[in-house]
C-alpha cells in the first residue's frame, strides 16, 4: 500500500509542527508529506518529505504553483493552514485530481470579509459586535464616537486580515509614554483616536470599527460537509504570546456548537473551520483549519483528510465526538531545528 501524500500549505505558520506529527502519527497507515510556503525558511522544509517554494497566495500563479506541485509529488490531498491561501485553491478547485480542503469561493469570501460576517451574524440572530464598515479618517471618527468613543474602548481593524494583524485598541486612556517605556517590541499598542487619525492621513483602506468585545476567548474547531458539522469540539484560549493564543482547555458546551452549527449551515462550510469567539460575541469565522487540541484517539486533522477522501463517513465521524475528553489541555512552546547549509 502506497503512502498517502498529503500536501500542507503555509507551512511556516505556527501550528505546523504539532499538525506535520499528528498527519503521521495517525496509527493507521504511513503519509507522506509534502510542504509549500513562500519562504525557505519554513519549518515545513525541515520536518516534511518534501518541500516547494511557491508564490504568496494572493499571486495570480500561486494557484498553478500549487496544481503543479500537487501533479509532481502525486498529491491526495491538500490542506490548506493560511487564509490567504484559500480563495485562490478554492478557485482552481475543479482543476485538482487531488481533495482539496476548501470551502467554496463565495463562503470564503464572505468569511474574510470581516464587515460581511458581521452583517451575516445579525442577520441569522448570532450575537456579534456592533460595527460600522468606513474608508478614511473622517469616517473611522465618526464610527468610533457612535460606538461610545472616548468614555468606551473601540476597536479597529482591516476589512480583510488574517490572525490578529491589523488589529487596534482606541482608548482615549491610551499612554504613549507608558507604552514606549514598558511595552516589549511587537506589542500591539492601544491608541488614542487623535493618534489613529495622524497615522491614517488620507489613506482610504477599507476598516472595520467595532464594539470591544471583552471577556473569555473561546473557539470551535472541526470540519463540515455541505454547511453540516460533521466533527467539532469547543476550546477556550487561555493565554496569549506575541499574538498568538498558547494555553487551551477543551470544553464540553453543546450551546457553542449550536452556534458553529448556525454560521455552518448559513455559509454552507465544507472541510475544515475555526471559528472564535471573545465572552458571547463572535468575532472570527475562519474557513481554514486552526490550532488543534489533539488525543491519541482522536486527531481531528488525519480524520478530515479521511472523510475528504470518502474514507470516514458523517455517522462515523459523529460516534467519534464522543471521545471528546473536557480534561485535555494544550500548552504550545517555541522550539528549533538545526542545520549546515550547503
Amino acid at each position: 500500500m502506497r503512502p498517502l501524500t498529503i500536501m500542507v500549505t503555509a507551512s511556516g505558520a505556527p501550528g505546523t509542527a504539532a499538525l506535520l506529527r499528528a498527519l503521521r502519527s495517525n496509527g493507521e497507515r504511513e503519509v507522506r508529506l509534502v510542504g509549500t510556503d513562500m519562504s525557505d525558511q519554513a519549518i515545513g522544509r525541515h520536518l516534511c518529505d518534501a518541500f516547494h517554494i511557491v508564490p504568496a497566495g494572493s499571486d495570480a500563479g500561486f494557484a498553478d504553483a500549487l496544481l503543479d506541485v500537487a501533479q509532481r509529488e502525486g498529491a491526495d490531498a491538500i490542506l490548506p493552514q493560511s487564509s490567504f491561501d484559500l480563495l485562490g485553491l478554492a478557485e482552481a478547485k475543479a482543476r485538482f485530481e487531488a481533495a482539496v480542503l476548501v470551502a467554496s469561493p463565495e463562503a470564503i469570501r464572505r468569511s474574510n470579509d470581516k464587515a460581511d460576517s458581521y452583517a451575516m451574524l445579525d442577520a441569522i440572530g448570532v450575537k456579534g459586535p456592533a460595527w460600522r464598515r468606513v474608508r478614511g479618517g473622517e469616517e473611522v471618527a465618526a464610527a468610533a464616537r457612535e460606538l461610545g468613543y472616548p468614555g468606551e474602548d473601540v476597536a479597529l481593524k482591516p476589512i480583510f486580515s488574517s490572525g490578529s494583524r491589523g488589529f487596534r485598541i482606541l482608548s482615549a486612556s491610551a499612554d504613549r509614554r507608558e507604552q514606549l517605556l514598558t511595552n516589549r517590541p511587537g506589542v500591539a499598542e492601544a491608541l488614542r483616536l487623535e493618534d489613529l487619525l495622524e497615522l491614517l492621513g488620507d489613506d482610504e483602506t477599507e476598516l472595520l470599527v467595532m464594539e470591544l468585545a471583552t471577556g473569555k476567548e473561546r473557539t470551535i474547531d472541526g470540519f463540515a460537509e455541505a454547511g453540516r458539522i460533521v466533527l467539532g469540539h469547543t476550546k477556550t484560549r487561555e493565554s496569549m504570546r506575541a499574538g498568538l493564543a498558547m494555553y487551551f482547555e477543551t470544553l464540553d458546551d453543546p450551546g457553542l456548537m449550536e452556534t458553529a452549527a448556525k454560521i455552518a449551515a448559513e455559509l454552507e462550510l465544507d472541510h475544515f473551520f475555526n471559528i472564535q469567539l471573545v465572552g458571547e460575541h463572535v468575532i472570527e469565522i475562519n474557513p481554514r483549519i486552526s490550532t488543534i487540541v489533539y488525543q491519541e484517539d482522536l486527531n481531528l486533522p488525519y480524520l478530515g483528510v479521511k472523510h475528504a477522501l470518502g474514507e470516514l463517513s458523517a455517522d462515523e465521524a459523529a460516534v467519534l465526538a464522543g471521545r471528546i475528553r473536557p480534561t485535555r489541555r494544550a500548552l504550545r512552546f517555541f522550539d528549533q531545528v538545526e542545520w549546515d547549509q550547503p
